[in-house]
């Protein structure tokens, strides 16, 4: 372009930081400023040192099957340190035991012979899924709980749906949208009326020389936006939260960042918000509020994980397997653990002789099982682990990760939301909007996002320079 622009980042999550580094590699004159609230960027993927060894208190693993976050990683120059998690299975804890978690679309059983062996349903509940119901398709959005449950009945979604569920969004079956929360199971209609029919029929349609379906990284995927925002045209500056944006009327963007008593007025030629619903909705109400309206029906559930180091004689339990999950009707505080140093050949090669692991809790609603303090937390976390797996003694370490707010609920009809938000956005130029409350919480569906909105962005700056030119 003729002269640099400037281009403001509101958010330095993952969105935030792979739209920043878009703009900034194809715009080779651009300036990109992040403006980040908290006192890190990163967003929920973040490190902390447990037992001696830093490992990862967010997201621990990426889709390995969708491109985009392995080719970012590569990008960055990370691509050497991309591992998979190790090959051990995943267990369900209901019935009191810790069961074989059964071949599944999400939650949908692949396999009735190994649903019978798992025993994780009730005789009753195990016919009725085998009934396998050829109810039609519905037109409008429904919720999971009734998409499956009409086909294979309540105790597949309350066992096998609901922890899956659980375990991407914190969210209810009852309320998340099949379509958007769970594109997987919508997307058995296709091959016919029968879900469970169809999940078999997909999983033996799979090819064999399929890649792993996880990927992460060595020494925890925190290191990711730190390497994504390492670019020498990016500006990071935390503890600025942007208070207001405005459009001139001269086509640039004015942004207020800072405290009421000491804010700044900074100039911009372009915008990127990558910030969860309510904070975007708060900044684009004066400007957009078709789109401002519509986030704030964008509901959002806390979390917390426990991340726990302990000695191996401490556990009675053989721990060869991954984790597990705990279907809510369970009645337990926790909703999944995670063997981490089983699971990920480098951190079981840096614990040593201690095991390191991480149990999740809180779900949409659940905000009281968070409103305990740290060390209440983790001796929540240890009652549940010592019922399932036998740990018992004093800690070697711990460490409470708290998300407040962290997961966007896709509820009935988000879709449709998503695209009022999206037409209203589009209409304002040198704004876009990015991150997991749109098309997907998962860390490829977010850098997705975030390249989407640079390229909209870089857009509409090469179209403005055209219009200069002429």
């Amino acid at each position: 372009m003729s002269s640099s622009v400037h281009v403001a980042v509101v958010g330095g999550g993952l969105a935030g930081a792979t739209a920043a580094r878009e703009v900034a590699t194809r715009l080779p004159d651009a300036v990109v400023t992040v403006y980040e609230s908290t006192d890190h960027a990163g967003g929920k993927l973040a490190g902390a040192e447990v037992g001696g060894v830093t490992v990862d208190v967010g997201a621990e693993s990426m889709l390995n099957r969708r491109p985009e976050a392995v080719a970012l990683a590569r990008e960055v120059g990370l691509g050497e340190r991309l591992v998979h998690p190790e090959p051990v299975s995943a267990a369900l804890w209901t019935r009191s035991a810790l069961r074989s978690l059964p071949p599944s679309v999400m939650g949908v059983p692949s396999s009735m012979a190994a649903l019978a062996d798992s025993r994780v349903l009730s005789r009753a509940g195990l016919v009725r899924a085998r009934a396998d119901l050829p109810v039609p398709t519905p037109s409008d959005d429904v919720s999971v709980a009734s998409y499956v449950g009409r086909r294979l009945g309540r105790e597949v979604v309350d066992v096998l749906v609901e922890p899956l569920l659980g375990g991407v969004y914190a969210g209810h079956a009852n309320e998340l949208s099949v379509q958007a929360a769970a594109p997987a199971i919508w997307a058995l209609h296709k091959r016919g009326s029968r879900i469970a029919h169809a999940a078999a029929e997909q999983t033996a349609a799979a090819s064999p020389g399929l890649p792993p379906v996880f990927a992460g990284l060595d020494g925890g995927l925190w290191q990711l936006p730190r390497e994504v925002l390492s670019h020498p045209s990016i500006v990071v500056r935390t503890r600025s939260t942007v208070r207001e944006i405005a459009a001139g009327a001269d086509g640039r963007w004015r942004l207020v960042v800072g405290p009421a008593n000491a804010a700044e007025r900074v100039d911009a030629d372009a915008v990127v918000l990558a910030t969860p619903a309510a904070p975007t909705a708060r900044l684009l109400a004066p400007s957009v509020p078709i789109a401002a309206r519509v986030l704030r029906e964008i509901d959002y559930a806390s979390m917390a994980i426990v991340t726990l180091a302990v000695r191996r004689d401490q556990i009675a339990s053989d721990l060869s397997g991954s984790g597990f999950l705990v279907p809510p009707v369970e009645g337990r505080s926790i909703k999944a653990a995670t063997f981490s140093s089983n699971k990920w050949g480098w951190l079981g090669s840096r614990a040593g002789d201690l095991v390191v692991m991480r149990a999740s809790l809180g779900r949409a609603g659940e905000e009281h099982v968070l409103q305990r303090d740290d060390s209440e937390l983790v001796a929540t976390a240890v009652a549940d682990l010592g019922d399932a797996i036998g740990l018992s003694g004093p800690l070697v370490d711990a460490h409470v990760q708290r998300w407040g707010g962290g997961l966007p609920q896709y509820t009935v009809g988000h879709l449709a939301r998503v695209a009022q938000i999206d037409e209203a956005v589009a209409g304002t130029p040198g704004l876009a909007v990015c991150g997991a409350a749109y098309g997907g919480v998962g860390i490829p569906a977010v850098i997705a996002s975030g390249r989407a909105a640079a390229l909209q962005i870089i857009d509409h700056l090469e179209s403005s320079r055209r219009r200069e030119a002429e």
